[in-house]
């Protein structure tokens, strides 16, 4: 296959109806949306009474405290299609942006740990951690989404980088636990004992099994209903819409069925809240639908002088061999061209890619060179990554429709 061809035919979308470019969102843009998803819970912490007023997003005060996150809800997304969601729409209090590299895991530790990931180490849906993290072999990829090595379907990573060495700061959500708020789960209960609960749920708390909206609904509110003298913080998580965008494409009717029913949960939490309590609904990241795909693993000159390439379609670190640093440097630009933005390790930190503060250790993750697609391209693996390459919709990237994020506010 032609490595800078369109998705093959099961894949692609109509021409005709292809979406535009996405409007980029730049690093040197970014100062136009202030707050990001690590400034919700110590605004949670405000509200709660446990923390001074800062310069963070308004969250009404209270006792309790429910943050709803919403996989693959993007501010974007939502804008255009707000018939669809109208309670969303008149609760948005204000747009976040998501933080880079816009995906499920660094955002879920961006929001949790209250920091960007140049402190927390999550740095993508892949990446290579430092000598410091491991505990045995050599140095692998990480999947940090499924917490296994080399690639989503590798074995178990938890022995080789357990969970407490990679990501090593305390965060938000262990300091509101410190101030004695009792704090609950509520997500699948498959996701109890991952490497990612792990790193980023680290403080005490219940955990609820729920999957479903009825069964999310049900848990919120159960924990809310019971008497306490304490105050309390409720995570809860919704997974399907971003599924479906992933496989039919968001703004597809699997992608709106889906936000239907994000519309009637939010809905029916928000009608049922108690006084005294307040909904917190936002997204990890939004969505494109791709239309060009550049393989990686059919592209020898991406490959050559490369030890490992992680991240994901939208956004690649790329990991040379001793001394070649430069030339995949120059490799990848001179190939990628105004498909993808590729720079050196150096100018990310410079440019506060990953936040205004990057640790040494966190440093060292990142790619010797880091490449992030533009327009709707994406920068699959064929070989390595069969199923991600195979999917229509993609995130990572700066372009507002996957860095925006709506907050939606909502009180008792």
């Amino acid at each position: 296959m032609d490595p800078l061809a369109p998705l093959p035919a099961s894949e692609t979308v109509d021409p005709l109806a292809a979406d535009p470019a996405p409007a980029e969102l730049a690093p040197a843009d970014w100062h136009g949306f202030p707050h990001t998803l690590a400034d919700v819970l110590p605004a949670a912490s405000v509200a709660l009474g446990i923390a001074p007023g800062g310069a963070g997003p308004v969250v009404p005060p209270g006792d309790s405290v429910v943050v709803l996150l919403i996989d693959g809800l993007g501010a974007t997304l939502l804008d255009d299609y707000a018939d669809h969601a109208p309670t969303l729409r008149e609760l948005t209090s204000t747009t976040l942006r998501a933080g880079f590299p816009a995906t499920t895991a660094t955002s879920i530790l961006s929001l949790t740990a209250g920091t960007s990931c140049g402190v927390h180490g999550i740095i993508g849906y892949s990446f290579r951690p430092g000598d410091e993290c491991r505990t045995r072999g050599s140095r692998r990829v990480l999947n940090s989404l499924r917490w296994t090595l080399d690639n989503a379907s590798g074995p178990s990573a938890l022995m080789t980088y357990p969970p407490a060495l990679v990501r090593t700061e305390r965060g938000s959500l262990e300091e509101l636990a410190a101030e004695g708020v009792r704090v609950t789960y509520v997500m699948p209960g498959e996701f109890r004992g991952t490497g990612l609960t792990m790193a980023a749920f680290r403080a005490s708390g219940q955990f609820v099994p729920a999957v479903t909206p009825d069964g999310i609904r049900e848990a919120v509110l159960t924990t809310l209903r019971r008497r306490s003298r304490h105050r309390r913080f409720v995570y809860a998580y919704y997974s399907e819409l971003d599924l479906a965008g992933h496989i039919h494409g968001p703004g597809s009717a699997e992608w709106l069925a889906k936000l239907h029913i994000v519309e009637r949960l939010v809905a029916d939490l928000a009608s049922e809240l108690n006084d005294g309590t307040t909904l917190l609904v936002t997204g990890d990241h939004g969505m494109i639908t791709a239309d060009r795909a550049i393989d990686i693993d059919t592209s020898p000159v991406l490959l050559d002088g490369v030890d490992a390439v992680a991240g994901e379609a939208r956004v690649r670190h790329v990991y040379a061999t001793p001394g070649s640093a430069d030339d995949v440097l120059s490799g990848w630009s001179s190939y990628l061209g105004d498909a993808a933005h590729v720079v050196p390790r150096e100018q990310t930190i410079d440019e506060e890619w990953f936040g205004p503060i990057v640790s040494d250790a966190v440093a060292q993750r990142i790619g010797d060179v880091v490449a992030v697609a533009r327009g709707n391209t994406t920068l699959t693996r064929s070989t390595r990554e069969t199923m991600e390459s195979m999917m229509l919709g993609h995130h990572g990237a700066w372009t507002a429709a996957e860095q925006l994020v709506p907050l939606v506010v909502a009180s008792g």
